[in-house]
């Protein structure tokens, strides 16, 4: 464990004006505060803090942030207050200390619902300043390092996956990638330990057999390098044990197959020296196509800047080699911390950028799930690179589509988003961008995000985004669903009914607003007969039919030519009350379809004719994905349901079944919309029932 004045001689080597007196302070009081705790090593818990604010003072950090890391437990962990962090400290210490605090346990339901409410609260406290991201990181990677003095097994794995998912991508979002490594190593010992052990076998075996590739290839490069007149160092090293399990899995291979387990760097002293030091490499070496990357002409999101490359050597061995300025080595390693700033304002734009992301996802996420799913997707994807009509750069995950680019560049873009041109031609919004594409976003004022668009959207931020309109177009739909059965209720009632009769009902059943009586009716949560007593107590609600006989009306269509034949199509199925658009072919019937219909989002020749339904049309067939509980009367649940609607089913078939779920795809035979809804919110509102969405395709 660090000394008193070893922690300050360390810090007055890279500060003289460092105020010797508080980090003193600093140290004495957090050694009387946790006292006589012990750590599950056995060793005085006070010498993790002590190791925290080491590993500040190898980042070059301010005196603020030392003392931070020295506190960070001490208000969690002992009597110590914030109040008497402020006092003894001043503010700027106790702000940091609070958004570095360990989070306190929480009560839920669920692992990811805990790991959710901590990823939120922490985000929020990075937001208001970087330096608690990087105190946080510091004390996972101390915890990690004597993880495996914990005994429950299955503790160990919980901290190693939350590490995973969570922290060793939050240090490479900043460029921290020594950090991310080890962090990334010590999880996968305890997530992996076969893998481990066998990887981390195969490597000592090799070094014990003498294997002098790495010494004789740095060498070759050297003298290449020194030939051609540039100052180079070259450094040879194995990869990562997890990277290599990584190679293994999504290639397949085994240990054996692997032809570059090794990789090298070489460091020169400009900007210019790396492009001639690639050059010169490869003139001497064959170049393995698609192999090369430029992150200095297009650096990383996380400020990372290096060329890379691969290379073939004797008996087709494979050799990875980045080639970087000592400045832009500094900054692979340590990232942010390289150049941090006090202010979020004065960080680097691509750091400021990401951080930005990742709270609108926080504000936008709904479900603990979803929050670590889009986290996750934020974090830790590879990129690609795609440009504005004017130049801008972004970059976006392998996989990404036009919608995510347009959230990328601004929520109200994607928000807006109807179609896209990408280099000059228009493509469908599903369509896979790829590097260094030129993508066009085509927008209407009028349009608002598509559901249809989560079957395709990759990242975080466009997913949170969507989800997030989905669940206010749910809402209103429900809160007109709602008024619409109200009116019925109220019409079948002998009184008039007025809007004190519908405060006292609302007041009644505990709500607030009308508009939460509404949706509670449309959901299915608000029964007729009860709504009938809110608002008439006392009165006979059995006296009251609760069905509509059924009436049997055609199906009329407005924009059409009288006479001009059409079809409804068979991908959507629309049905009275969608919004409808017709194609018109040369000698064919006039196709309508829904306004989500695929077919119109990947493009036909065909002109579009705007069409409505005409007065009175009713009956369709519409098609519903329901996904039941796997329990016995779970079927027969879903089919009463229907029945007790009276929607007739034309066809019911599954699509897929497993211990849990089985999926249907059922087509109904229903009224309109209106009467379509009133079944999915019934089905959603039983408990056979895990799923219930409308198919458009």
């Amino acid at each position: 464990m660090m000394r008193q004045y070893e922690l300050v001689e360390r810090v007055r080597a890279y500060n003289p004006d460092v105020d010797e007196d508080r980090l003193n302070r600093a140290y004495v009081f957090t050694v009387q505060m946790h006292g006589t705790q012990t750590r599950a090593s056995g060793d005085p818990y006070f010498s993790h803090p002590v190791e925290v604010a080491g590993l500040m003072t190898d980042l070059r950090m301010d005196e603020d942030t030392i003392i931070t890391a020295l506190l960070h437990d001490t208000v969690e962990d002992t009597l110590t207050s914030i109040e008497d962090v402020e006092a003894r400290f001043g503010p700027e210490v106790a702000r940091l200390v609070d958004g570095v605090t360990k989070l306190s346990k929480i009560e839920a339901q669920t692992e990811d619902e805990r790991a959710a409410e901590n990823l939120r609260k922490f985000l929020l406290a990075i937001s208001d300043d970087i330096r608690v991201l990087l105190v946080k990181l510091a004390d996972r990677l101390h915890n990690m390092r004597t993880l495996h003095f914990i005994k429950s097994p299955e503790k160990r794995r919980r901290i190693a996956k939350e590490t995973m998912d969570i922290y060793a991508p939050l240090a490479e979002r900043i460029g921290m990638y020594e950090y991310m490594h080890e962090m990334q190593l010590l999880a996968f010992e305890q997530l992996e330990p076969e893998g481990y052990a066998t990887i981390t076998g195969r490597l000592a075996q090799i070094r014990e057999q003498g294997d002098v590739r790495i010494e004789e290839i740095s060498q070759k490069m050297a003298d290449a390098m020194d030939r051609a007149g540039l100052k180079a160092k070259v450094y040879g090293r194995e990869k990562h044990p997890y990277s290599i399990w990584k190679k293994m899995q999504e290639r397949h291979v085994a240990f054996e197959q692997l032809t570059d387990i090794n990789a090298f760097r070489v460091i020169v002293d400009d900007i210019e020296s790396c492009y001639r030091a690639l050059g010169v490499l490869h003139r001497r070496w064959q170049m393995v196509p698609g192999r090369f990357k430029d992150f200095i002409s297009t650096p990383k999101r996380n400020g990372y800047r290096s060329l890379h490359t691969t290379v073939m050597f004797a008996q087709n061995m494979r050799v990875e080699i980045q080639i970087r300025s000592a400045d832009m080595h500094q900054a692979a390693e340590y990232g942010l911390a390289a150049h941090w700033a006090y202010k979020q304002d004065d960080q680097p734009d691509g750091q400021a950028g990401w951080l930005r992301d990742l709270i609108e996802i926080l504000e936008t996420s709904h479900e603990p799930e979803e929050l670590l799913e889009n986290t996750r997707m934020a974090m830790y994807q590879d990129r690609i690179f795609a440009f504005t009509p004017k130049g801008a750069l972004h970059q976006l995950p392998k996989g990404a589509t036009p919608v995510d680019f347009a959230y990328a560049v601004h929520t109200d873009l994607g928000d807006r988003a109807v179609g896209a041109k990408i280099n000059g031609r228009h493509v469908p919004l599903r369509t896979l961008l790829n590097n260094g594409d030129m993508v066009d976003i085509l927008t209407s004022k009028a349009h608002v995000p598509d559901p249809a668009w989560l079957n395709f959207a990759v990242t975080g931020k466009a997913r949170a985004a969507i989800r997030r309109h989905v669940r206010h177009r749910e809402r209103d739909e429900m809160i007109l669903l709602g008024k619409k059965i109200y009116e019925e209720v109220v019409e079948r009632l002998p009184a008039k009914i007025g809007q004190k009769a519908l405060a006292a009902a609302v007041e009644r059943l505990q709500l607030k607003t009308a508009d939460e009586l509404m949706y509670a009716v449309g959901a299915g949560k608000i029964s007729d007969r009860r709504l009938i007593v809110a608002l008439v107590p006392g009165f006979d609600a059995d006296a009251i039919e609760s069905e509509w006989p059924s009436q049997e009306r055609a199906i009329s269509i407005r924009g059409l030519t009288p006479g001009v034949a059409y079809n409804l199509g068979e991908c959507c199925h629309p049905i009275p009350g969608d919004r409808i658009v017709g194609l018109r072919l040369p000698d064919a019937p006039v196709e309508v379809h829904t306004i989500h219909c695929d077919k119109l989002v990947s493009g036909t020749d065909a002109d579009w004719v705007d069409l409505s339904w005409g007065q009175g049309s009713d009956g369709g067939a519409a098609r519903l994905r329901v996904i039941v509980h796997n329990r016995p009367g779970m079927l027969a649940e879903m089919a009463g349901i229907f029945g007790f609607h009276k929607a007739n089913i034309l066809n019911l078939r599954m699509t897929a079944r497993d211990s849990a779920f089985h999926t249907f795809e059922v087509d109904l035979e229903v009224h309109d919309l209106h009467h379509l809804m009133r079944i999915i919110s019934a089905l959603r509102a039983s408990d056979a029932v895990a799923q219930a969405d409308r198919l458009f395709s």
